[in-house]
């Protein structure tokens, strides 16, 4: 498949860190950056990693009252540019760590796009993402 191939090849996941914690059983953003240099828009269908049961693709509304959460299908990656995940805006949850996270370690996680398909992606535990 050779659109399956460009759309990979296009797609580079970079600074994907997560905060570093001594409990377990929380929830924590896990926050990275996203160059596309695809002509076409792609997008996240789901994120697994070693040390967190499940996750979720939220934005942040801003709409009347206070910013507030909300849990989506997919967050949408532009053609020909760049998005990076931020806890204002869009970002990845990881709910339920399974064990603590320390400062300087490294894990695994799998990113799933739509087009690009899964992208292996080392992630950074930092006490300061």
């Amino acid at each position: 498949m050779p659109g399956f191939a460009a759309a990979r090849d296009a797609l580079k996941v970079t600074n994907a860190r997560v905060s570093a914690s001594d409990q377990i059983g929380i929830d924590l953003p896990l926050l990275l950056t996203i160059k596309n240099d695809a002509a076409e828009a792609d997008a996240i269908l789901r994120v697994r990693c070693p040390f967190a049961n499940f996750s979720e693709k939220h934005t942040v509304d801003r709409g009347e009252g206070a910013p507030a959460m909300r849990a989506i299908k997919s967050i949408p990656i532009p053609e020909n540019g760049t998005l990076e995940l931020r806890q204002d805006g869009y970002h990845v949850m990881l709910l339920q760590t399974r064990h603590k996270l320390v400062d300087g370690e490294t894990f695994t996680c799998a990113v799933v796009f739509q087009k690009a398909g899964t992208k292996e992606t080392e992630v950074q535990v930092s006490r300061t993402p």
